[in-house]
């Protein structure tokens, strides 16, 4: 993670990613290439081999490939293979599919879904398969290597596109089932309650702290509408143009469904508050020299988007957020222990579990 300097600018060049960094698929996720081809050749148009495979090296929960042919390459997200213990409501990837699917004709810029298959026979999984957009993955948020107006655009595109996200219509999009309406706090603390106890590997002092805690100091309906929520709104899961400040794509729906849209909004926020050296965030730099705007600015610039209006306090949102998190890098950690986890970097991941719920602890305390 790139550190900034005195001047605020940072010390080395840009890193990021064209979408690359795939590896040989791990041996745990390889499935009958053949029989993959095949299926391909019948339900996706042009489809046209030989295929060879990749992997990505993130995704870790569904393992992501890259599928290339002589004429194009294409993406597949897929659940975790027949070996892996699959935990309630997870990796569910035919929700990912719909998701997509509905929003290609809003202003949200998605790829194009090209074939679902849930036919666990085919390959021993279910899979979608979508376009490989070709632009820039960017995964360090204090943008190394850019000047302070590409960084100020490049944030403020980051704004718009959620902004546009949590403003769709969920009728018109034919979403409106996408979740349950209401009481989006008590389904998601105790979903993530129950996720972390199902995955705990080691006990997490904060964790059963924050389990006890969340439930008592939600804040009351905010009267915001339901909103179609990603659920892990952040800059590497956004694919820029290669040369403009302009989202192609924005990748990984895996948690999306209908809720609070500032809950979703917060956990974006999250970046300002996390400490570059611990986890993807820019706490601590000098937001206005390399160009970046600080949160208030950046909260008040989606509330004049969306007409929304942020309620109760911000602390407990960023807390909830926190708790969430940790509870996913603890599902991660497990995934590591049973010898499933579908990233190379997951042992890392997992060890964050409890960092992460200490700083969520932290952050409940400041509530009011």
């Amino acid at each position: 993670m790139a550190q900034a300097t005195q001047t605020g600018e940072p010390e080395h060049k840009p890193d990021y990613s064209a979408f690359e960094g795939t590896r040989p698929v791990n041996e745990r996720q390889r499935f009958d290439t053949e029989a993959l081809a095949a299926w391909l050749s019948r339900h996706v148009e042009g489809f046209s081999g030989p295929l060879t495979l990749e992997q990505f090296a993130g995704g870790q929960s569904n393992p992501t490939f890259k599928l290339v042919t002589p004429s194009r390459s294409y993406v597949m997200r897929a659940k975790p293979g027949p070996a892996a213990k699959l935990l309630p409501s997870a990796h569910a990837v035919e929700r990912e599919y719909r998701v997509m699917h509905a929003l290609a004709d809003t202003d949200v810029p998605v790829a194009q879904m090209l074939a679902l298959c849930e036919d666990e026979s085919v390959i021993g999984r279910a899979f979608y398969v979508m376009e490989f957009v070709e632009g820039r993955v960017l995964w360090d948020q204090s943008l190394p290597g850019m000047t302070p107006a590409e960084r100020t655009a490049i944030y403020d595109e980051m704004n718009r596109v959620i902004a546009a996200l949590h403003s769709v219509d969920v009728e018109a999009a034919g979403l409106a089932d996408y979740g349950k309406p209401g009481n989006y706090f008590t389904r998601q603390i105790g979903r993530w309650s129950k996720q972390y106890i199902a995955s705990e590997t080691e006990p997490i002092d904060a964790m059963q702290r924050l389990i006890e805690w969340l439930p008592q100091h939600m804040p009351a309906e905010t009267g915001q509408r339901a909103s179609v929520v990603h659920g892990d709104y952040r800059l590497d899961n956004l694919i820029f143009h290669p040369h403009e400040p302009r989202v192609l794509a924005v990748l990984d729906w895996e948690l999306s469904t209908l809720g609070d849209p500032l809950a979703d909004f917060a956990y974006h926020c999250m970046a300002w508050h996390v400490d570059p050296a611990k986890f993807r965030g820019i706490a601590g730099l000098d937001w206005a020299a390399l160009g970046i705007p600080d949160e208030a600015q950046y909260v008040e610039r989606y509330c004049k988007r969306t007409g929304f209006e942020i309620h109760g306090d911000w602390n407990f949102y960023l807390a909830y957020n926190m708790f969430r998190i940790a509870a996913i890098l603890q599902g991660i950690m497990k995934r590591v222990v049973d010898g499933t986890a579908a990233s190379a970097q997951a042992l890392d991941a997992g060890r964050r579990a409890k960092p992460m719920a200490e700083l969520a602890w932290h952050y409940a305390q400041k509530v009011r």
